[in-house]
């Protein structure tokens, strides 16, 4: 039976992986191919669109859990991936409407998907094992920031405009991509095996059980901080890499570069600090720790390298200069500490709320999305017109007052252990 469960989390992370390796690739590329298009009739934003999404993602998730206990995960999951597949779609045949449209179906699907891609997680994870299949998912999630981002930079790099035939076929390729990880859903099978489940071994005391009301709100404004880091490497921090004008020809394939090796840092980490780590309380919070100081070298970084107006210019490339030579070595070492970062917080955030929310996995992983997704959508929208170093130092504020409720919610759970013991 565990290893029916294993086979499971790792069935989980391949239809992710496929799913994602499509919708991270469109993210990541959708601003610049936006402001290429040969199309005078098209008025959408990628960066808006982005943000409806994770805004719609936001209130969905309110509705998720239902949805999940009436048609369960694996349907759940099913269904979703077909939204996400159309919205690739869109960019085939770009029409303004139907660009919005299937951002809010898309935020829609991403609410039920993440939600049920939660419960599924605990229901095949016991708690020696929640680090360990955390790991494994977000391992194989991760990969998704390769294999597209492979294509793009073979494909663009050298163009300074993209022209319709290569977007045609970028978005096909996507388009069967996501099919087939929609498809893999539906090999998945259900654990039987309740006695094992992680929330019969954790068990839950009522003393606990108010531990845990305490430490939700902390859990929240912990993820809150983190989700604008989010945006800013899945959707933001790529296009500035292609306007940046001292990087010329070659900055356009630096989009798909930087994805790739963004999803490297994601990979090291998730294997470092989920496969490896051990389940205990220390090397979470020190895991948070290096995440937090790992991404303030990035920023500073960033800021040094980038021009400041590298988001918020849309025909042209950039006009101002950065304070240093802008450098594609020190920009794709950005990139790998964003994605290095990331890894560190995610992989902990699930761990933690997999222990704290065993026995109600379900509503815990819906209110954990929908506070990323409010706060992701906040950033994407302001992204298109704040200049980067200020959306930088709203990051490093944010980052360190999350990485500080992170710390909160451990503190809580030591004493709630604790006194269960006693």
């Amino acid at each position: 039976m565990a290893d029916r469960r294993t086979l499971n989390v790792v069935i989980l992370g391949v239809g992710f992986l496929f799913i994602f390796t499509a919708f991270t690739t469109c993210g990541n590329i959708e601003q610049t191919v936006v402001k290429s298009l040969e199309n005078d009739t098209f008025t959408g934003s990628g960066y808006h669109s982005l943000g409806i999404i994770y805004g719609v993602f936001s209130f969905a998730n309110l509705l998720a859990p239902t949805v999940v206990a009436v048609i369960g995960p694996k349907m759940t999951m099913f269904l979703s991936g077909l939204l996400y597949s159309g919205y690739i779609a869109v960019f085939i045949i770009p029409l303004t409407w139907s660009f919005y449209l299937t951002s809010v179906l898309t935020g829609i699907g991403a609410a039920t998907l993440w939600t049920a891609q939660g419960q599924f997680l605990v229901e095949n994870s016991e708690a020696s094992t929640i680090n360990r299949n955390t790991g494994i998912f977000w391992a194989l999630l991760q990969c998704s920031m390769l294999f597209g981002n492979v294509y793009i930079y073979f494909d663009w790099n050298g163009r300074t405009e993209i022209p319709d035939s290569s977007r045609r076929n970028i978005f096909l390729s996507l388009v069967v991509i996501s099919i087939l990880g929609t498809l893999s859903f539906l090999v998945l099978r259900k654990s039987h095996q309740e006695e094992d489940m992680l929330s019969e071994e954790e068990g839950q005391s009522l003393l606990s059980t108010h531990m845990t009301h305490r430490t939700s709100g902390a859990i929240e404004d912990a993820k809150s901080e983190f989700s604008l880091e989010l945006s800013f490497y899945s959707g933001v921090y790529g296009t500035c890499i292609g306007a940046t004008a001292q990087f010329g020809a070659a900055a356009k394939g630096l989009i798909g570069i930087s994805g790739i090796v963004v999803g490297i840092g994601e990979i090291v980490g998730g294997g470092l600090f989920g496969l490896l780590c051990k389940n205990n309380r220390f090397r979470r919070t020190s895991v948070v720790l290096l995440g937090m100081v790992v991404h303030f070298v990035a920023f500073y970084l960033i800021f040094l390298n980038i021009p400041d107006d590298a988001p918020v210019v849309f025909k042209t490339t950039t006009q101002k200069n950065a304070y240093l030579t802008p450098s594609v070595s020190v920009a794709l070492l950005c990139s790998f500490l964003l994605g290095l970062g990331d890894s560190c917080f995610n992989t902990q955030l699930y761990s933690i709320l997999g222990c704290i929310y065993a026995e109600q996995s379900t509503p815990a992983f819906a209110i954990f999305k929908f506070i990323q997704s409010v706060l992701a959508a906040v950033a994407f929208f302001y992204s298109g017109y704040l200049l980067l170093m200020w959306q930088l130092l709203l990051m490093v504020i944010l980052g360190f007052t999350g990485a500080l409720c992170f710390f909160m919610v451990e503190r809580m759970q030591n004493i709630s252990v604790d006194l269960q013991e006693y």
